[in-house]
Formats: structure tokens, C-alpha cells, sequence
């Protein structure tokens, strides 16, 4: 038995990166996967084959996590074809970076819409469905910059500060219903976001990290699983930051 056998994530943006390695930690601990990206292309697919190769149930859905309409369309979807959402990863994210002088509201609104309304749009959805179910774990992926702030992110920085605010508010909405609702703060994790950067960049950023290397995405899903499964079972409201001591 794994520490979600029987239960059912679905996690927001899944397709690849952070989100995609939340869904094998939680498959590998028996948990059914349903996931969203804005397309399921090859690289869905391939995560659907993955998952589905660990004995799980598992479906992609195509969805724009920011449009509110569509996401509790995917909800439906999913409570229908597997008949309980036990937990929800808000994974899906978008960057568009530059300073606040030059910043167009365009970079400002599709960072905001796919970074926190996303957030929003499912929370909205799933919580009905785990009001009947008298209970649920509800995760948001923020980021230490939500928590500290980055120059050249303003409005990455203000769309993650707000997934934290937003779990703290649901975990006391909803904390009597049996739902939790807690934040997840990665720092510098080693993605295809973070490997476009240059050399000099990624070497400054390791100089500021106590542990001296990056994390990886299976460090954040790790944390991810704590925090969906029983666990946590008195852990709400919170943002734990996986950042190698990078923000004390």
C-alpha cells in the first residue's frame, strides 16, 4: 500500500518539469493521475505512457488553466471519470520577465492569469467536490520569489506571493470541511527554465545557496507528497520553501 493508494491529484500543468515529476511521486505511491496542460502533444502522451506503466489510472486533459469556464469543465470531466478529486496540485505557470518601467500589461495580465486566476478557477471547482467528500488537500506552487520578491519578476513575483496568500485563505475557509490548503516555495530547481539561463548566471545563483547545488524536481515533489498525503494530516495554511537554505 502507498501513502495515496486509492486516492485521486490532479495537478495543473503536468505535461513536463515540476508538475510532471509531482505526478510519478504520486503515482509511485499509488495515486490515480489526471493532469492538464494547454495541449496534450507528444510530451503528454509520453507522461500519460509513464504513469500509466506504474499500475495507476491516468488521463491528460487540454485545458487553459486560465480560463474559468474551461477549468471547471476539466473538473467535471474528472470527478466524472474517476469519481473523487482528493487532491489538487496548482502547478500550471508562465514567466514573461522584465522591469517594471518596460513591463507591457499584456506580460502583466497572461502572468497573472495562468499564474494565480489558474489557482482560482480549480480551487473554485474542486472544493465543492471535496466538501462532499468531507475532506482534501489542496497544494499551490508558489515560489521563494513570492516570498522575498525578485527584480526584473514583478509580476511573477506578486502572481506567486498571491498563491500563497490564497492557500492561507482557503485553509481557513474550508479547515472545518477537512480540506487543507498549503504553499510550496521552490527556489532554484533545475528545469528547461532554469538550464536557459547562462553559465555565469547559474553559477552566481549556486554561490547564494547554503546546500551549493540547484534542486531537482524530484526535491519539490517530495515535499509535494508530505503534504497530499496523511502525513500532513495537521499540517495547513502553510508555504514550506525547498530552496537549499537559499532564503532563510
Amino acid at each position: 500500500m502507498g501513502l495515496l493508494t486509492g486516492k485521486t491529484a490532479l495537478i495543473t500543468g503536468a505535461a513536463r518539469g515540476i508538475g510532471k515529476a509531482i505526478a510519478l511521486k504520486f503515482a509511485s505511491e499509488g495515486a490515480n493521475i489526471a493532469f492538464t496542460d494547454l495541449v496534450i502533444d507528444e510530451n503528454g502522451k509520453a507522461t500519460e505512457e509513464e504513469i500509466a506503466a506504474m499500475g495507476v489510472k491516468v488521463k491528460g486533459y487540454a485545458s487553459n488553466a486560465a480560463d474559468f469556464a474551461q477549468s471547471a469543465e476539466v473538473v467535471n470531466q474528472v470527478k466524472e471519470d474517476f469519481g473523487s478529486i482528493d487532491i489538487l496540485v496548482n502547478n500550471a505557470g508562465i514567466t514573461k520577465d522584465g522591469l517594471m518601467l518596460r513591463m507591457t500589461e499584456a506580460q502583466w495580465d497572461a502572468v497573472i492569469g495562468v499564474n494565480l486566476k489558474s489557482a482560482f478557477n480549480f480551487i473554485h471547482a474542486c472544493t465543492p467536490i471535496m466538501m462532499r467528500q468531507k475532506g482534501g488537500s489542496i497544494i499551490n506552487m508558489a515560489s521563494v520569489v513570492g516570498v522575498h520578491g525578485n527584480a526584473g519578476q514583478c509580476n511573477y513575483s506578486a502572481s506567486k506571493a498571491g498563491m500563497i496568500a490564497l492557500a492561507k485563505s482557503i485553509a481557513q475557509e474550508m479547515g472545518a470541511k477537512g480540506i487543507r490548503a498549503n504553499a510550496i516555495a521552490p527556489g532554484f530547481i533545475e528545469t528547461a527554465m532554469t538550464q536557459a539561463l547562462s553559465e555565469e548566471v547559474r553559477k552566481e545563483w549556486i554561490k547564494g545557496i547554503p546546500l551549493r547545488r540547484g534542486g531537482t524536481p524530484e526535491d519539490v515533489a517530495n515535499i509535494a507528497l508530505f503534504l497530499a498525503s496523511d502525513l500532513s494530516s495537521y499540517v495547513s495554511g502553510q508555504v514550506i520553501q525547498v530552496d537549499g537554505g537559499m532564503n532563510m
